[in-house]
């Protein structure tokens, strides 16, 4: 179950989920009104699991050879690598109030420090983010039971500061906070999801066995 200590009040207000850029250039091309004045912070906490039928070690052998999966299970993220274990991500297009932002963010997928992976934003090379900044570190932990079953649990601390527009600033602090938080969620628990999911398939594809049904109807365990 994804968790979240960022409180957020629902709005009958409807956020705009766009289509991911076809290609990377896109989103560096996308115009951006002017913005002014100081960021305002949006901060989550978020923690959730997967599970992996197959032992720690196997898991292990699975999870340092990002490069041989990452950019396929990020998929319809846009992904470029960086260096040996960085990744320049295009997130897709969210908005609200008629402002959009296609977050593009680096991150570097640190070697494992006895069993603890450790994941945090890098800077992408000659690349400028239009009005906005992500702070990103997460940590994945592997724990394996009596059945042979790996589970692999996260946590991620995620702060986004977003430089506003003016005509987005003239509307009441508390509105663009909650709206914000609440957009927030809404993209890390749906890229979550899929991430989550498309690893475990390709995970048990690659090991040749069968990805088992029940956790196909719930593959976030609690």
């Amino acid at each position: 179950m994804l968790s979240t200590n960022g409180e957020y009040q629902s709005l009958d207000i409807t956020e705009t989920v766009l289509p991911v850029a076809s290609n990377p250039a896109a989103a560096e091309d996308t115009p951006t009104p002017a913005t002014v004045g100081t960021p305002t912070k949006f901060y989550g906490r978020y923690s959730d699991s997967m599970a992996l039928c197959a032992p720690k070690d196997t898991v292990t052998e699975y999870l340092d050879a990002h490069a041989s999966w990452f950019s396929r299970c990020a998929e319809p993220m846009k992904v470029q690598p960086l260096g040996e274990n960085g990744y320049a991500l295009i997130i897709g297009r969210f908005g609200s109030f008629g402002y959009e932002v296609e977050p593009k963010v680096g991150l570097e997928l640190l070697p494992q420090d006895k069993g603890v992976y450790s994941i945090r934003t890098i800077p992408i090379p000659d690349y400028h983010p239009p009005g906005y900044d992500v702070d990103y570190h997460a940590s994945l932990q592997l724990k394996e039971n009596l059945t042979e079953m790996t589970l692999v649990e996260w946590e991620l601390d995620l702060v986004v500061d977003l430089h506003f527009p003016r005509f987005i600033q003239r509307l009441p602090q508390s509105l663009i906070q909650s709206t914000g938080d609440r957009l927030l969620n809404q993209i890390v628990r749906q890229v979550s999801r899929r991430l989550t999911r498309k690893v475990q398939e390709d995970f048990h594809q690659s090991l040749g066995i069968c990805f088992p049904g029940n956790y196909k109807k719930k593959w976030l365990i609690n």
